[in-house]
């Protein structure tokens, strides 16, 4: 059996204000998986995934990617995590006023260099990887149009394409259709699929919403006041289970 390409264990993450935003997490990925984690705002879901690329840092526990700790790196070694492990934000974070295929070449950041990347210098390799990508996602004909002339989804499309840039090994994506209408959920997370498909790219996926999951995921942890209660397929995901995992009064909304 091959190693999961990222396990996580006992994983804790208390904050300077005592809030223990994760209990002792512990799961193992797949390489090639779309794993999605479901859960209440505040059960741990975004810390988990930052504690993963380490935008924070775990105050205990192990991260094992591709068999190393990345748990415990420091200073540079953090960088060299990040060129492996993409991430796609909730909010796009991308620059308005540039070209599409400009923010899209900024995932290439940690290896052109800070100043290259101010003055545009990309390799003809990277130019063409760029225009590659974002046609993969859709949106291959808005590469030269501003980045404010595109409507949200095709902004998160960018910034998933901007992930891809990285070349990473595994791509993390917190929330990415939270703030989508129902239309537009469907199309940035079938490009994520796709992404998943054909570059065969492993994704953990943070989302709300059980008819996306179910629609999207080969497998789901649930998280519930920073612990994981579930772990399986999205099929075993039965009323009592929803009950379990989002309280008794919660009502399942779907995404049509």
């Amino acid at each position: 059996m091959s190693q999961p390409i990222l396990s996580v264990r006992n994983l804790v993450k208390t904050y300077p204000n005592g809030v223990q935003a994760l209990k002792g997490v512990s799961f193992d990925v797949k390489k090639g998986e779309f794993l999605v984690v479901i859960g209440l705002s505040g059960s741990g879901k975004s810390t988990l995934l930052r504690c993963v690329n380490r935008l924070h840092d775990p105050t205990s526990g192990e991260i094992l990617f591709k068999g190393k700790d990345v748990a415990k790196v420091k200073g540079r070694e953090v960088l060299e995590v990040r060129k492996h492990v993409g991430m796609v934000f909730q909010h796009f974070n991308i620059i308005q006023r540039h070209s599409v295929v400009n923010n899209v070449l900024h995932g290439t950041l940690g290896r052109t260099g800070t100043v290259k990347s101010m003055f545009g210098l990309y390799s003809d390799e990277d130019k063409a990887k760029a225009r590659e990508y974002l046609k993969l996602v859709g949106i291959g004909d808005k590469a030269y149009y501003r980045a404010s002339q595109l409507s949200g989804g095709q902004q998160q499309r960018v910034a998933s394409a901007r992930a891809l840039m990285q070349s990473p090994e595994i791509l993390l994506a917190d929330e990415p259709v939270a703030s989508l209408d129902p239309a537009t959920c469907h199309t940035v997370m079938d490009y994520l699929r796709k992404v998943n498909q054909e570059l065969g790219l492993t994704i953990v996926c943070n989302l709300h919403f059980l008819s996306l999951v179910r629609q999207y995921a080969t497998r789901v942890i649930a998280l519930k006041h920073g612990q994981k209660v579930f772990e399986g397929s999205p099929s075993e995901i039965n009323d009592e289970w929803f009950a379990q995992i989002y309280g008794e009064g919660a009502k399942e909304v779907h995404i049509n």
